[in-house]
């Protein structure tokens, strides 16, 4: 089970359509085998969804596709 514990050692990366100017970003945290954190960057303590790679890689390939 994740805890929130866990997420407060991940390493967070903003998503690279971030435009650094505090507009609607999201950041990923990476090295959490599975588990795909997600949060919103302007409230780093706020809430993560977390997603298994189950759903999240066929949504990532439809967004690269431009499906969604």
């Amino acid at each position: 089970m994740l805890t929130s514990r866990d997420l407060c050692a991940a390493t967070w990366r903003k998503s690279s359509h971030s435009n650094g100017d505090g507009g609607n970003c999201v950041e990923v945290a990476d090295g959490l085998p599975g588990l795909i954190p997600i949060r919103d960057s302007k409230v780093p303590d706020g809430p993560a969804l977390t997603f298994t790679t189950t759903p999240w890689t066929p949504f990532v390939d439809a967004l690269r596709r431009g499906d969604l």
